[in-house]
């Protein structure tokens, strides 16, 4: 659930942001603004300093560090580790994964990480419990693919605010399913989708995965008016959100600008799962790093021309209060399985939160709503009053592969 697009770890206390003077050394969507200038730059620059670009940034083997390993190895690991190991691939905001897991003999509490909320993003927590949410989703399908009955309990009644859900496992029958099979595959695709219209009925088929009794609803916007609104309004949005400093400077704390930066923190947003093509990506990673404020005009941008240009449809998720607690872990479960289940279809989906965010962002500075009655004016029609957006993404055919990202394993996020 990052915009473009997942603190330190081992090295230095979890959750500990990086230095602000690296803002001129690396931008979280720093990249070149054409090819042209940057192979003219890599043809004169001479063999050096760009060999070890080359090396330092992984030119050649992009996933091929430890920093990728809970992607390989989640089916490894037997029991509870194995549902933590599943568990922590899912999707979070910036790729922050604000969640520790607590093992018992009988149970998982999942507790949240609140180092990892970024404050002027997420005031109100609403992207961070979404991210628990997802992860919780997990953990339910790693548990019934290992042999368990999970019993999920949202925020127990116990003395500890950082208790979200307690899941509870008895023996059961082994299940096996679709959604638990892409947990591994799953990523945010922010390349461009094709032209192409999903596959008939396959809206209805994400749609029929909430619970009939449950908080959630999704509603979708398919029409090419409808599509073109809220292209603008994620646009605007984008602006918003980067000529807002404190906002602006949140998302760049979680962008690793390079191989070190992944190893060493193993989360936060890369290069790589930017959706460029190879040779972009390529020539981006030898180029010396940029600024933020470039960083932010490219994700504006992208936002522009690929982004809302290539959408086939955008998804929002509909509860009565975006506050609650309960709901946005309830729709965080539900988010993670539309995801995996256009994973499995082998479409792509990408979060877009910068609407949302800025919806937060105005509630809590106390100013006049300015994103808030654009979207109802766009949901409602679709989904009647009563009800305000939780979460947005888009949806497509994707025309490159969503790039793996990086993750703690589940050794670290086990207390």
């Amino acid at each position: 659930m990052t915009r473009s697009i997942h603190s330190a770890h081992a090295a230095v206390p979890r959750g500990d942001p990086a230095d602000e003077t690296r803002e001129r050394e690396v931008s979280r969507r720093g990249l070149l603004k054409g090819t042209g200038m940057g192979v003219l730059t890599i043809a004169v620059a001479g063999t050096g300093a760009v060999s070890y670009r080359a090396y330092d940034n992984r030119l050649l083997g992009p996933t091929d560090g430890t920093a990728f390993d809970a992607w390989r190895n989640w089916r490894d690991e037997p029991g509870t580790r194995g549902m933590v190991a599943a568990a922590v691939l899912a999707a979070s905001p910036h790729n922050t994964q604000p969640w520790i897991f607590r093992i018992g003999d009988t149970r998982i509490d999942l507790l949240a990480d609140p180092a990892r909320r970024m404050a002027a993003t997420d005031p109100y927590g609403r992207e961070m419990r979404v991210g628990l949410g997802c992860a919780l989703e997990n953990l339910v399908l790693a548990a019934r693919a290992r042999g368990y009955e999970p019993r999920v309990d949202l925020l127990p009644d116990a003395p500890e605010p950082r208790l979200v859900a307690r899941v509870g496992l008895a023996a059961g029958q082994v299940r096996h399913s679709a959604l638990h099979d892409a947990i591994g595959e799953r990523h945010t695709n922010r390349g461009p989708y094709a032209r192409k219209p999903l596959p008939n009925g396959f809206l209805a088929e994400l749609a029929a995965l909430a619970d009939d009794s449950g908080p959630v609803t999704p509603v979708w916007l398919t029409t090419s008016r409808a599509r073109r609104e809220m292209g603008v309004l994620m646009v605007d949005a984008a602006r918003a959100v980067t000529a807002d400093e404190a906002q602006s400077k949140d998302g760049f704390r979680w962008f690793r600008g390079d191989a070190d930066a992944i190893e060493h923190h193993r989360d936060g947003l890369t290069l790589d799962g930017q959706g460029l093509n190879s040779v972009t990506t390529a020539v981006a990673k030898l180029l010396p790093a940029t600024s933020r404020a470039s960083g932010d005009t490219f994700w504006v941008n992208q936002t522009r021309t690929v982004h809302t240009r290539t959408a086939a449809a955008y998804g929002v998720l509909l509860v009565t209060d975006p506050r609650d607690p309960a709901q946005q872990l309830a729709g965080g479960r539900l988010l993670q399985r539309i995801h995996l289940a256009v994973t499995s279809r082998g479409l792509a989906l990408q979060h877009m939160n910068q609407i949302t965010e800025r919806i937060d962002r105005d509630l809590g500075l106390g100013r006049q709503p300015e994103f808030g009655p654009r979207l109802a004016a766009l949901v409602e029609p679709a989904a009647g009053s009563g009800r305000q957006a939780l979460v947005a993404f888009r949806l497509g055919r994707p025309t490159r592969s969503g790039r793996l990202s990086p993750r703690h394993p589940a050794s670290e996020v086990i207390s």
